[in-house]
């Protein structure tokens, strides 16, 4: 009895190979090169690069 619930467990335990397929491969492959344009960005910019805070906007229609 104690043999048929460990075969059981183990059977439950196995997982099954999950097939991969081509929309897979093709988001790991946008998501490596999107990794490497940014870290080739960062690189390219530099440590000296500072992006300053923008200007308060205006509003369209000052009475309004």
């Amino acid at each position: 009895m104690a043999e048929d619930g460990i075969a059981r467990a183990r059977r439950l335990l196995e997982t099954r190979p999950a097939n991969g397929g081509a929309m897979a491969a093709l988001g790991a492959a946008a998501l490596a090169a999107m990794a490497a344009v940014m870290m080739a960005g960062v690189m390219v910019l530099g440590p000296g690069v500072r992006f300053d805070e923008p200007a308060v906007a205006q509003p369209l229609f000052p009475n309004g």
